[in-house]
């Protein structure tokens, strides 16, 4: 079949495709470099609509390729060019239409057609030349690996191959093509490291220094640069030297460090990450036959992995986030929203101080900080002031933001006199109620009437603390995620009374502040502390009842979380763990224990179960010794099941008391507040897939098709 009935062919199978074009126009280089095609990759949208490729997107391009190809072989052209659309070179496949598809062939013609396109650039009879001008992703990438020389802008704000972190493998060349371009060890970090790195995207410099672009040059004037260095390439007056690739035993242990990556990060719980250094490892054959076979292994991979749970529940974590997260469920209109010109944040500890500097960076208002003495206060203002000269260090703003970010920020130990024009004012104190129920009443006093006053308990009652003011419709839970700069999750709470106007302020300034908001009820812990606690309490309560703790830890594993249990709650700290749980266990005396284990490391003073005088965490020898166990011992497989047995049970009564509007607010929250990777669509798939959802509720979370492949 050729390249067009394959393409023709799978273009049914994408119904709503954003069609992206491929225009050739011809121009003569200077310095006597010839006439030149280069082709300009546009879905006629702006730079907020990135161009992607899905099979009539491919069909244009090889329409283009056929025309250039001529113009090549009958020596009217001396080179060949390809670049995009204004900030936007390619982002990709078309992830909307690869979660239609069906069948193992439908999705190994997908895999099969980008090669068939994306090749025909290497094989020109002139050298051809990829002009990196804007973000550029995935099959993105790969269509610029194919050609003979890349430029890219040094203002490129990102650049990846994220397939890994969506359950693929780069499938039109990356795997096969990187590798033999910047050496494997380089590759990996790039196609592994990265991706399992929550997507860690590259700049412009990177991309160059990495070796993956042979030129560098500013965004102003980019691609008229880039057409003088071509011309000269094309002239010989500059000759692209690149590092030899070494196929020793170096590209062995650079596969093997990756797998050492991929096993720290999924624990070969997901398959992507493994079945693409299979192809970079045979990547390091050399030769046309090698080459093929290494597109052909791509094409398998590829396919397997689309009819894969893990890639569905990829992609349904991606639209999430990209999607779900940016139109929270339930928010009210954004008509209704105030603004806020300027923030009042209620104490000046750690927690409290990284609020006003992101409050400070994002919204540029005055923001100013009250706590109990002139030294707490003068220390929380010296931290942010602190924070905003590493920026300036480290070149991310200029002096005079810096100066003026500064000046914002102020502290003072009158709440009158810093909060009287205040919009918007969030406590961060004591996580106990009597204390915030105090210092709402306090702020109330000298608020203004229209002044939301916000709350970032991580478990407490938005109700209960605003039970007691005389206006408790101003009253939002706005629970931020340690560390705050890092975790894109703001759990915006409301309580029994809060009014629309105050709710619609509350999700404007997550906006504005760049947070991923979920709207959640006002129940005890909300949705992430609550499954987390469920989480570690069966963890806890196994190794209680006589499971070691190695087993007991090794059991989720094959989850791929972002860290084991024990240290997760070493994160949290034990006595916030242990705060947390007391609280639903109060609410929920019949799932949720209080461990007396847990207790006694808190009073003991231990930071954890761990010590790491190895450098590896290993049981402290203290803790061993508080601990008492009885003799009811699990295997991993049985810790595995009655964990997420109580997790499944747990987020089904959530769901059942509109915690949240559905299961896809609890796996949002899940990705974008605890990191929980993108191959289990944060949990609700994977307890599908897992059969858990049926064994413990009767029924699957989420409709057949949602996060798995279409019936």
């Amino acid at each position: 079949m050729s390249t067009a009935e394959l393409l023709k062919g799978a273009a049914g199978l994408f119904p709503d495709e954003v069609v992206t074009s491929a225009h050739v126009r011809h121009l003569d280089l200077p310095a006597g470099a010839g006439r030149f095609a280069l082709i300009t990759l546009d879905n006629g949208l702006d730079h907020t609509k990135p161009t992607t490729f899905g099979p009539q997107s491919l069909a244009n391009l090889n329409t283009a390729i056929d025309q250039v190809e001529k113009e090549a072989a009958e020596g009217s052209i001396t080179g060949a060019g390809i670049t995009g659309k204004p900030f936007i070179f390619a982002v990709g496949a078309d992830l909307k239409g690869v979660e239609l598809l069906r069948t193992h062939d439908d999705a190994l013609a997908i895999g099969k057609g980008g090669h068939d396109v994306f090749k025909r650039l290497g094989a020109l009879a002139v050298p051809t030349f990829a002009y990196y001008n804007g973000a550029a992703m995935g099959g993105g990438v790969e269509v610029g690996l194919h050609c003979t020389y890349r430029t890219v802008s040094r203002a490129i704000p990102a650049f990846s191959l994220p397939e890994v972190f969506l359950g693929l493998v780069p499938g039109w060349g990356g795997c096969t093509l990187l590798p033999n371009l910047i050496g494997p060890e380089k590759a990996i970090s790039v196609i592994v490291e990265n991706s399992l790195n929550q997507n860690r995207q590259l700049k412009g410099a990177q991309v160059f220094e990495l070796g993956i672009a042979d030129a560098i040059f500013d965004g102003a004037d980019f691609l008229e640069r880039s057409l003088v260095w071509t011309a000269s390439v094309l002239t010989g007056e500059t000759t692209v030297e690149r590092a030899p690739i070494d196929r020793g035993p170096a590209w062995d242990a650079a596969v093997a460090h990756g797998r050492s990556v991929a096993d720290s990060k999924v624990h070969g719980a997901a398959p992507a990450a493994y079945r693409a250094l299979d192809i970079v490892e045979a990547a390091k054959a050399t030769g046309d036959a090698a080459l093929q076979a290494g597109f052909d292994a791509e094409d398998r991979a590829l396919a397997d992995l689309i009819m894969g749970g893990e890639l569905r529940s990829g992609i349904y974590a991606f639209n999430l986030v990209q999607k779900r997260g940016k139109r929270p469920a339930g928010a009210p209109d954004r008509s209704l929203a105030r603004p806020v010109t300027k923030v009042g944040v209620v104490g000046a500890g750690l927690m409290a101080s990284q609020l006003a500097l992101l409050f400070l960076r994002r919204l540029e208002v005055p923001v100013v900080l009250t706590d109990i003495d002139q030294d707490r206060i003068d220390k929380g203002v010296g931290y942010v002031r602190a924070e905003i000269d590493k920026l300036l260090g480290k070149g991310r703003i200029g002096q005079d933001k810096a100066n003026r970010l500064k000046a914002l920020v102020t502290g003072v130990l009158d709440k009158a006199e810093g909060f009287a024009d205040a919009d918007f004012v969030i406590e961060a104190v004591f996580e106990e109620i009597g204390v915030k129920q105090q210092v709402f009443a306090e702020v109330e006093a000298v608020a203004p009437a229209h002044a939301i006053l916000a709350t970032n308990t991580s478990s407490l009652s938005v109700t209960e603390m605003a039970s007691k003011l005389k206006h408790p419709e101003r009253v939002v839970g706005f629970h931020f995620f340690n560390p705050v700069a890092v975790l894109p999750l703001l759990e915006i709470v409301r309580g029994e009374r809060t009014d629309d106007a105050s709710l619609a302020t509350a999700f404007a300034v997550a906006k504005q502040l760049k947070k991923t908001a979920v709207l959640v009820k006002d129940a005890p812990a909300f949705v992430v502390n609550r499954i987390l606690t469920r989480f570690l309490g069966e963890i806890q309560n196994v190794i209680d009842e006589g499971t070691p703790v190695a087993v007991a830890e090794r059991a989720v594993e094959p989850l791929g979380l972002p860290m084991s249990p024990l240290v997760l709650l070493e994160l949290v700290g034990p006595a916030i763990g242990l705060h947390v749980s007391e609280t639903l266990n109060r609410a929920f005396p019949d799932r949720f224990t209080v461990s007396e284990n847990l207790a006694a490391i808190v009073k003991a003073g231990k930071r954890g179960f761990y010590v790491y005088d190895s450098g590896k965490p290993e049981l402290d020898p203290e803790v061993a010794a508080l601990l008492k166990q009885g003799d009811t011992v699990l295997t991993e497989d049985g810790v595995r099941a009655r964990v997420l047995d109580a997790v499944a049970q747990e987020i089904g009564l959530m769901l059942q008391e509109g915690v949240v509007a559905e299961a896809q607010d609890v796996d949002l929250c899940l990705i974008t507040g605890a990191g929980w990777p993108f191959h289990l669509g944060g949990i609700t798939p994977y307890l599908d897939r897992e059969g858990v959802s049926e064994r413990v509720n009767g029924k699957p979370f989420l409709a057949p098709g949602v996060a798995s492949v279409p019936a």
